[in-house]
């Protein structure tokens, strides 16, 4: 008896688009996702400028308005973990397609809400596309492209999705003057739109692999990811407690984000047992992906370096408000050229990656980075000609460091990583990046509000004193102190042979 014919390929798969637009494909494809993300980070960082206006149309409190940016966070920090489930279960192109419309109907319908709780939802919602959506540039650069062009394709990426939160607030502030807060919520509208478009052309339906997306596969890991929710919730609230609340309160959430992390981490082994015998489910997050001594030191860089981005993010413009009484314009002024040679600068380090060990360049990014933290500390009031240009001068300094960590980071943690484990390793990165990240902003401030009340200098005062500068330079040091301490991991991302394996050449295959 025969066997029936096997079906015809599908004009949307991998092998077909690749035939269709040739060698070009990958850096299509690659621009098709950048849009998106785009979209996403740009959606998380510039409703920042919406909040006064906002909190005075909803007569909220500063606590509560600031849930607008937090409910954000912790929704895009957890919905990472789901990205490697959604991609094998639906493919690239429903995925990725999915997570637009979420963003696109979330921007409008923060726009166009009339009550806060709706508002809040929106955000949430666009929380969710954000975080599946991040992971995948990763995945593709890895997959669709070739261990000659990663750091490059890397490069491009990152320095297109550097622009967005860079120019992001410079534009929302001005549609913010002209047409109120609720246009910040219909900038990412275009993109989506663009994004929606590109995606039917470009995004190939396949899962990664190239294999056929399996909606029959297995279920999702939803024990692990209402712990990981709840854990999440439980930190960032707990931190947010240290500043302003209760001790009683703050070490109840934080003891309990503990507990529920070592239940998770019990649940994903249990699960990773049970897979690898009966084919069960696979765990949210694969514990043996940091086996591999690379991603496990990648990993830990990623959470260092969310910790010291996130944080120094928090608190310079308050260090330029607040500690050197600046006006909002001349900070925004002050903080533009950096982003803008952060752009330059993974674009040119991108090559560089191609060519150069990925512990080199982590490390040297790192040492840029605790010496822009640490150069601080050499702005005095007295030398009052000098403190602009020494301000931009150590920003520019710290984002070239950026600029070097970038790029290099995830392509060097994963290129030991076989390519089935790509997606959770780039899920399971960005993950902890951004969970350092809420932990970084919340360290700041505790640290800060600590020094400042060891220092007698509260912020409320005027005008500032020596003293209020002290705290502010022991808050720089114990940022460059933590990015020190991520040396010793950056360190050890060196491969453990005299070169770092090259990927498998897939750009004239059926993979992706």
């Amino acid at each position: 008896m025969s066997e029936p014919p096997a079906p015809p390929p599908s004009p949307h798969g991998l092998p077909a688009l690749r035939e269709r637009y040739g060698p070009r494909y990958r850096w299509l494809l690659l621009l098709a996702v950048m849009v998106g993300t785009m979209a996403s980070i740009m959606s998380s960082t510039v409703v920042n400028v919406a909040i006064p206006d906002m909190s005075q149309h909803f007569t909220l409190g500063q606590e509560r308005a600031q849930w607008v940016s937090s409910g954000f966070m912790a929704a895009m920090t957890v919905s990472m973990l789901t990205t490697p489930w959604l991609l094998a279960r639906y493919g690239y192109r429903a995925t990725y397609s999915g997570c637009m419309w979420l963003l696109l109907v979330g921007g409008m319908a923060g726009g166009l809400a009339n009550h806060y709780p709706l508002v809040l939802a929106a955000r949430v919602a666009e929380g969710l596309a954000a975080g599946v959506v991040q992971p995948i540039p990763a995945i593709i650069i890895l997959r669709a492209f070739d261990s000659t062009e990663q750091g490059r394709a890397s490069g491009v990426f990152g320095m297109g999705v550097v622009l967005a939160p860079a120019l992001g607030p410079s534009i929302g502030g001005v549609l913010v003057d002209w047409f109120g807060w609720r246009s910040i919520f219909f900038m990412v509208v275009p993109f989506c739109i663009a994004s929606l478009w590109m995606a039917r052309k470009l995004i190939p339906t396949s899962a990664p692999g190239g294999q056929a997306a399996n909606r029959a596969g297995a279920a999702l890991d939803w024990r692990g990811l209402l712990l990981a929710a709840a854990g999440t919730l439980c930190l960032l609230n707990g931190l947010v407690e240290l500043q302003g609340g209760t001790p009683l309160t703050a070490a109840t959430l934080l003891l309990t984000a503990g507990a529920l992390l070592l239940v998770f981490v019990w649940l994903a082994r249990r699960m990773l047992q049970a897979h690898r015998h009966a084919h069960g489910p696979e765990p949210l997050m694969n514990l043996s992906l940091f086996a591999d001594r690379r991603f496990a030191m990648g990993s830990l860089v990623a959470f260092i370096y969310g910790v010291a981005l996130f944080g120094s993010t928090y608190l310079l413009p308050v260090y330029m408000l607040m500690g050197l009484q600046l006006s909002p314009s001349v900070v925004g002024t002050v903080l533009l050229p950096s982003g803008l040679v952060l752009a330059v600068t993974i674009a040119s380090v991108g090559r560089l990656a191609d060519r150069q060990p990925t512990h080199r360049l982590v490390c040297i990014g790192l040492v840029l980075l605790a010496a822009s933290f640490a150069l601080m500390v050499t702005i005095r009031l007295e030398h009052a000609a000098r403190i602009i240009p020494l301000l931009v001068l150590w920003a520019i300094v710290g984002r070239i460091g950026l600029g070097f960590i970038l790029p290099s980071l995830n392509i060097g943690a994963m290129r030991g990583l076989g390519h089935a484990h790509i997606p959770q390793g780039a899920s399971v990165i960005n993950f902890l990046r951004m969970l350092g990240g809420a932990a970084g902003v919340s360290l700041c401030g505790i640290f800060l509000e600590w020094r400042l009340a060891a220092h007698g200098a509260p912020l409320d005062a005027s005008p500032t004193t020596p003293s209020r500068l002290a705290a502010f330079d022991e808050t720089f040091l114990m940022l460059a102190a933590i990015c020190a301490l991520a040396l010793l991991a950056a360190a050890r991302l060196k491969p453990p042979g005299p070169a770092e394996p090259p990927s498998p050449p897939e750009r004239h295959t059926a993979r992706g």
